[in-house]
């Protein structure tokens, strides 16, 4: 399961490139693709292949090269391309989004692992992880009990997240224009103008937008305890977006212009530009976010 789970997420991130590319541009070779996509050569290897066997790729004098950059429909699903704890913090997200979730509310892990169809091995973990942050709490013979946050555990937080994401944003717009993540953030650019042109039917889905594109601001400067530390700031910013659902899409409409405008400084490679962009979106994320506790 785990290399499948590898083999197809791999996929998905060479079907990326290519749609960034050009039909008749060179792929890069095994070594590079190993090297940025952080897999063996031997995944690398079956990926190109099965590439070339669709017709997207196609194999000339050993090398590879685009034959086509419409492949849309070549994408496997996103959850089949997640970890199980990946899926289970997703799903869980998601129910927290879509649902009406209110501090107080008691959690079965039995009746959470059968709706997302994992394990309560799996269900466990998850919780166990955020218990620590006193967002969840054990209860003897009675499940999970979601305890809510108040506005001081919010500013704390915020704290925190401020230090971490102007630190990133300033390494990440250093990096090299060769590095990998300039693609990336290319496709979550297009991403944005995309739900921001559906922003009356899609406002719902900028949640996993924003957690995607605050991740790749976060590989601009990889640490494994920011990364950790990405959980629980995912779990709130994105939880306080189910309540004042009345202005939810006026204000996700507001946010994807902060990220296009943070994007665009990011880009630009001049520091100060993106030490005001990023302060000014955490600013609006900060307050929007003080507003849902204190409402």
């Amino acid at each position: 399961m785990k290399t499948d789970t590898v083999y197809k997420r791999t996929f998905n991130q060479m079907l990326d490139l290519v749609s960034a590319g050009e039909p008749g541009a060179r792929i890069p070779s095994e070594t590079q693709l190993s090297s940025t996509l952080g897999v063996s050569r031997t995944t690398i290897r079956k990926v190109l292949g099965q590439l070339c066997s669709r017709r997207i790729l196609r194999f000339d004098d050993r090398a590879r090269f685009i034959r086509t950059t419409q492949c849309s429909e070549a994408y496997f699903p996103l959850l089949e391309t997640v970890s199980t704890s990946d899926q289970v913090e997703k799903q869980f997200m998601e129910w927290m989004l879509r649902g009406d979730t209110k501090p107080g509310t008691l959690i079965n892990e039995l009746e959470m692992a059968r709706q997302f169809a994992v394990g309560t091995t799996g269900i466990r973990e998850f919780l166990n992880r955020f218990s620590r942050f006193g967002l969840i709490e054990k209860r003897p013979n009675s499940g999970w009990l979601f305890k809510g946050f108040t506005e001081s555990f919010a500013s704390e937080l915020f704290e925190i997240r401020e230090m971490f994401e102007l630190r990133s944003a300033l390494a990440f717009s250093r990096l090299p224009k060769d590095n990998c993540v300039w693609k990336q953030l290319k496709l979550i650019e297009q991403e944005h103008h995309a739900l921001l042109a559906h922003i009356d039917t899609r406002f719902h889905d900028f949640s996993d937008l924003d957690n995607r594109f605050h991740r790749l601001v976060n590989c601009g400067a990889p640490n494994r305890f920011v990364d950790d530390f990405h959980e629980i700031i995912s779990f709130v910013f994105h939880y306080h977006y189910q309540w004042n659902k009345a202005d939810e899409k006026e204000r996700n409409e507001v946010a994807i212009a902060e990220h296009l405008a943070y994007i665009n400084a990011l880009s630009s490679g001049d520091a100060q530009h993106v030490e005001r962009a990023c302060r000014d979106h955490l600013l609006s994320a900060r307050t929007t976010l003080i507003k849902s506790i204190t409402n």
